[in-house]
């Protein structure tokens, strides 16, 4: 069996090597047909590659489209940004402005209260006195303390406290 495959590993290579039939011989005018259909492929492969090319310039055209509309948008959406934070900026000065004046108001209202209340005071008070000189005469409070010293004999707190405010 060796020997077989053996023989059959010579007499393949010497059968690929053979000489060429006589019948099929390779002129120039065949190769420059070869050469011409191989030029022609070539020639619908570059054009295939331009078209590519122009493909893709296309797509890099819209990516740049895109881009650019999103840089836009970008720049709108930072200009409303701005434009809330001026916003804002104003309503928090707003906010300051009302709560000085409502400071102001509140501070005007407790200074007049305080004057009303001193003015009011001071006129009452004086009023009374006036009608106490008036209303009660000498004669009357000692009559009114002479009351009191007696009651005071016969209720002992009352007496106390007179003690304590010095009429006894």
């Amino acid at each position: 069996m060796r020997i077989i495959v053996l023989l059959i590993a010579l007499l393949i290579p010497s059968l690929a090597f053979s000489a060429p039939s006589q019948g099929f011989r390779v002129t120039n005018e065949m190769i420059y047909q070869k050469l011409v259909e191989i030029e022609k492929r070539q020639a619908v492969f570059e054009e295939r590659f331009k078209q590519i090319d122009m493909r893709f310039e296309q797509i890099d055209k819209r990516f740049e489209e895109l881009r650019g509309d999103m840089n836009r948008r970008f720049e709108q959406i930072d200009k409303r940004f701005e434009d809330m934070n001026k916003r804002f900026d104003q309503l928090y000065t707003f906010l300051w402005i009302i709560t000085g004046i409502f400071t102001a108001i509140m501070v005007g209202a407790f200074g007049f209260a305080y004057w009303d209340r001193r003015t009011i005071i001071a006129e009452a008070k004086r009023q009374t006195l006036e009608e106490l000189e008036r209303d009660v005469k000498p004669e009357k409070l000692k009559k009114l303390l002479n009351v009191a010293r007696e009651f005071a004999k016969e209720n002992e707190k009352f007496r106390e406290i007179l003690k304590k405010e010095g009429l006894l």
